[in-house]
């Protein structure tokens, strides 16, 4: 039996795995989205290069994308591209190397969530959408 195929996303336990990991990118996607010219605004506090290019890019990935991976669309690549967002905004957002001490610890913690979440984003383009997505159709 091929492995990959063994770790396919075939049953509705792993279809709750995959919402409750896209799931996060939704619920703070839309308030990013609605409230568009805060998020500019946060986007220059926190000196992320291109303000208005980061938030569409922010509101394209947690929205957008999140919805095409839930619906299975695209799955592999669209999990490594997600993998590839998370992993910058860990360092863009999260740079707790160069914070001052009271940010030292959150900064940390939110880096390395995010580094996990992109290993599952990566797991995720390995094993492919599950067998009731767009993909698989």
């Amino acid at each position: 039996m091929n492995k990959l195929r063994y770790l396919e996303l075939g049953s509705s336990r792993h279809a709750v795995l995959l919402i409750a990991l896209v799931l996060l990118f939704l619920i703070f996607g839309y308030p990013k989205l609605m409230g568009f010219s805060g998020t500019v605004q946060y986007m220059a506090s926190v000196s992320a290069p291109l303000p208005v290019l980061s938030a569409v890019i922010a509101v394209v990935m947690e929205v957008l994308v999140a919805i095409l991976i839930i619906l299975g669309f695209y799955t592999r690549p669209l999990a490594l591209v997600f993998m590839l967002y998370t992993l910058g905004t860990a360092i863009i957002g999260h740079h707790y190397w160069n914070m001052p001490a009271d940010a030292v610890t959150p900064n940390m913690i939110n880096f390395y969530k995010n580094i996990s979440i992109a290993a599952a984003f990566l797991l995720l383009a390995a094993c492919g959408p599950g067998a009731y997505s767009l993909d698989k159709r």
